[in-house]
């Protein structure tokens, strides 16, 4: 659990709507907090996420909210529960959902490596989980190790949480958070980096979480931006990962998303197989059926069959009463050493193995400390639990036996003596090796600490230490001289950005577009490494260098609520979503206002190539006149740009056809003039950079001429 704050929409005790009483904080989010309630009316268990309170009056977000209560409607116990959205007398919006009670994915990997059975259960459950919601065109496209809970621990209980960035499948349907990219790097598909999902994608993270926790660690995705790129098309590497889960995580994660399993159901078929089958709720993993073969006979001479040697005669000792109190005497001994943790070092018990040993002991910023992870004696471990128990937290550690020093225990301990000053620490063991990172708001603080772990670890530990100075505030200049020095495609934004910068609470939200996805890639961690405990939000839309390039030259003009509206050619039917496939035949409208009747109109398509076509006017289309455009009509005019092909073909109109010789974004711009733009008619289609110099040169010459400017993308992809 989380400690309440007083700026904290509801405390422990607050009942909402007479119904839920709230009982903890689970989680904080940039939009939302996550609350466990108890109903006054049934008893029952519930977990509750409000929109924080700058958003619960934003339609956008209201919209997107009542959305994730849609999802509702997937009923499978491997898909947590999502019932109806409530608001407060104070205008606070809460959706109410199951509560699920277990650990995560997340904390089973920070205790190290699962096993590969356990690890077949819960694909089989939550693959199940997963087909229930494709089936409803829902697409998770955030699955991680902490968004799949182990329900009481079993791992034949798991339980996908948080869909609140999914997304419905249907042509023009919202995503929960923005239609920008999703999923965490370590397991997020190679083809979400280009904004592109649908179901292979939740296969692709789901096969990435199962080799992460399999392993005890996340996949290694590079450790700077080009490296991410180019792991993310490189198979995963599943070398000493045993059958059948080697080969069903091969599948699941190949960089093509045409060369995995194309559906869940294919992943059950697989699991089916291999013997991994559902016996009512529960998954079990069955062997294949193998042929039937005699009981072999033992030979005489065989160990198996030789029989147990004969006691030997017990010898009665001399002195046996002396030496009975002798024995009696050390055994108490011995047992008030070991009690004591004397003999820690010294005794070997005859814990489980684990290789790796590891240890995560951290506590949050304003949060409470938390302890997970191997220890060698139960010393340590009372000594762990009684520290993580002082400051409120909490502590789940396995005895185990594993290659550490004698003073291991000791060493840790002392390690965390020197962080508990900090405001915010970490400490990772892997064997005698520490990984630690801390913050502070006390410069002097952080010196020290530094210079301490510069001099060694304690006793037989080796590692490195990262320990930041962070102030109070990030200035906001800081944060906008690196989002200039990062702008590729036009001026990247900081709205609701304070003038005396991000408090420790705040997120950091960026909007604007940038030329690719390194870019975007290299924008979010150059972020993140300002940022420390702050959310880094990215509103920002990833082009292309052809449409950045006009970006920049295109005129600093007001939308005049010209729409631009897409139809199917070859099949006459609207798209909504203006994604065309190969093959298909684009049909471009452009859609006046009923307002609009006078000056001219220039409609241009910026394709993803590298070329501009112009659709109005060209030289079969010359008069671009709003009021021939019209021809008498009026109210709302539909003006056609781009035809069918049988159209055009008797026309002579321009018409197109998706080839997969250039795929990806392309943008329709609609400039309304009060004159005709540029020196006489461009010619049908040009370069980038030739109608950015003629657009530059034109607006040099008359600043006052564009009225508005109206835009819209158009997104050509592979079947």
């Amino acid at each position: 659990m989380i400690e309440s704050r007083p700026s904290d929409a509801f405390q422990p005790g607050d009942v909402l709507n007479n119904t839920y009483r709230i009982e903890a904080l689970l989680g904080r989010g940039g939009t939302s907090d996550v609350y466990r309630a108890r109903s006054e009316i049934s008893g029952r268990l519930a977990a509750l996420k409000v929109l924080k309170s700058e958003f619960s009056g934003n339609d956008d977000y209201l919209v997107l909210l009542t959305r994730e209560e849609e999802i509702r409607e997937i009923r499978h116990d491997a898909v947590v529960r999502y019932s109806e959205n409530h608001r407060t007398q104070d205008g606070l919006v809460y959706l109410v959902m199951d509560y699920v009670e277990g650990p995560g994915l997340d904390k089973k990997l920070a205790q190290g490596p699962m096993p590969a059975d356990d690890l077949l259960m819960i694909c089989r459950k939550v693959t199940e989980g997963l087909q229930a919601a494709h089936r409803r065109k829902i697409v998770h496209r955030d699955l991680s190790p902490d968004n799949i809970i182990l329900r009481d621990g079993d791992p034949s209980k798991p339980v996908i949480i948080d869909f609140g960035i999914a997304k419905d499948t249907n042509p023009g349907a919202e995503t929960i958070v923005g239609n920008e990219f999703a999923g965490k790097y370590a397991y997020a598909a190679p083809e979400q980096l280009n904004g592109q999902t649908d179901a292979r994608s939740d296969l692709y993270s789901l096969g990435a979480l199962l080799l992460a926790n399999f392993r005890g660690a996340k996949p290694d995705i590079g450790k700077n931006p080009m490296e991410v790129v180019r792991k993310k098309g490189e198979p995963l590497d599943t070398e000493g990962v045993p059958e059948p889960l080697k080969t069903l995580i091969d599948r699941m994660t190949a960089p093509v998303p045409d060369d995995r399993f194309q559906t869940a159901g294919e992943v059950l078929d697989f699991l089916r197989e291999q013997g991994v089958a559902a016996e009512g709720d529960a998954t079990v993993i069955v062997p294949p059926p193998k042929r039937a073969t005699p009981a072999p006979t033992l030979a005489a001479d065989s160990p198996q069959a030789a029989p147990p040697p004969p006691a030997p005669e017990p010898r009665r000792a001399r002195g046996g009463l002396i030496a009975a109190l002798s024995a009696l005497a050390l055994l108490l001994g011995v047992l008030g050493a070991y009690m004591g943790g004397a003999l820690d070092g010294l005794m070997a018990p005859a814990y489980p193995v684990s290789d790796p040993f590891t240890l995560d002991v951290a506590k949050p910023l304003d949060g409470t400390p938390s302890a997970m992870g191997n220890v060698p004696s139960d010393s340590t471990r009372a000594a762990l639990t009684s520290l993580m128990s002082r400051h409120q937290g909490s502590a789940d550690l396995t005895l185990a036996s594993g290659d550490v020093a004698d003073s291991w225990g000791t060493d840790v301990l002392e390690t965390l003596n020197r962080l508990e000053p900090l405001d915010q620490w970490h400490l990772k063991m892997t064997g005698n090796k520490a990984s630690v990172s801390g913050m502070t708001r006390d410069a002097d603080l952080q010196d020290r600490l530094s210079d301490l772990f510069l001099a060694g670890f304690p006793g037989a530990l080796s590692g490195e230490a990262d320990i930041r100075h962070e102030p109070v505030f990030l200035q906001t200049a800081e944060v906008a001289r690196l989002l200039d020095e990062m702008a590729d495609c036009g001026p990247l934004a900081l709205p609701g950005a304070s003038p005396v910068g991000f408090g420790p609470d705040s997120d950091i939200v960026v909007t604007g577009r940038v030329a690719d996805t390194v870019t975007r890639v290299q924008l979010f961690d150059a972020l993140r490494a300002v940022a420390g405990e702050r959310n880094v939000v990215l509103d920002v839309e990833v082009l292309n260098p052809t449409l950045c390039l006009i970006e920049t030259h295109l005129p600093d003009a007001p939308p005049g609520g010209i729409v631009v509206e897409y139809t199917v050619g070859d099949r006459n039917e609207p798209n909504p979503s203006g994604r065309f496939f190969v093959g298909e035949n684009p049909v471009i409208d452009v859609v006046l206002p009923a307002d609009v009747t006078e000056g001219y109109l220039t409609v241009s398509i910026l394709d993803v190539s590298g070329n501009v076509f112009h659709l109005l006017p060209n030289l079969n289309r010359q008069d671009n006149a709003i009021a021939d455009l019209r021809a008498g009509r009026d109210g709302e005019v539909r003006v056609r740009v781009a035809y069918p092909l049988s159209e055009a073909a008797e026309n002579g109109r321009l018409a197109f056809r998706v080839d997969d010789s250039a795929l990806g974004k392309s943008k329709v711009v609609v400039l309304h003039s009060v004159a005709p733009l540029f020196d006489g008619l461009r010619p049908t289609s040009e370069s980038a950079l030739g109608y950015a110099e003629a657009l530059q040169e034109d607006m040099e010459t008359d600043r006052d001429s564009i009225l508005s400017l109206d835009s819209r993308l158009l997104v050509t992809a592979a079947n």
